[in-house]
C-alpha cells in the first residue's frame, strides 16, 4: 500500500497543512457505486459505494500480509476500514478527498480517479500536493 511511502515523509507532513483540492463539476453518476478494485499487488480490494453526501472506499478483502502489516502499524481491523475517505467531486470521474495508510495509520489528502471503465488512479499526496504517491487499480467486478 502507501505505508513506506508516507512513513519517510511523514516528519515533513507535520510541518505543514494539507489542502483540499476545491470541488469542481461532477457527480454521483461520473463513480462506479458499488464496484469493486484490486491494488496492483492484489493484496487489497476496496469497494467504492456512496457514504451519505461524499464517496468512501471501504476494504472489503486484504492479504494475510496486508492485514499482517496494517496490525504492525496499528489499525487492528484491516477489512471494513474505509481506505478512500469524504471524496467529493473534483471534474469529470475525478474525487478529492483523503486516503487512509493503514500500515502507519495516518490519514492523507487524496483523489481517485476512474479511467476507461476498468481502472481507477488511487493518489495521495503531501506537502501541498507537491508530493505524491499513485497506484492503478483494477475492477474486479
Amino acid at each position: 500500500m502507501f505505508g513506506k511511502f508516507f512513513r519517510a515523509i511523514l516528519p515533513a507532513l507535520a510541518l505543514s497543512a494539507v489542502p483540499m483540492a476545491p470541488a469542481l463539476a461532477g457527480s454521483a453518476s461520473d463513480a462506479p457505486i458499488a464496484s469493486e478494485w484490486r491494488n496492483p499487488g492484489d493484496s487489497v480490494h476496496v469497494r467504492i459505494d456512496q457514504c451519505g453526501a461524499a464517496l468512501c472506499g471501504t476494504i472489503t478483502w486484504a492479504s494475510d500480509k496486508a492485514i499482517a502489516d496494517a496490525r504492525r502499524g496499528g489499525t487492528e481491523q484491516l477489512v471494513g476500514t474505509h481506505l478512500f475517505r469524504d471524496l467529493k467531486p473534483a471534474g469529470p470521474g475525478k474525487w478529492s478527498g483523503k486516503v487512509f495508510v493503514p500500515d502507519i495509520r495516518q490519514t492523507f489528502s487524496g483523489t481517485i480517479h476512474f479511467q476507461d471503465g476498468d481502472k481507477m488512479v488511487g493518489k495521495g499526496c503531501v506537502l501541498f500536493g507537491v508530493v505524491c504517491k499513485a497506484q492503478t487499480w483494477s475492477r474486479v467486478r
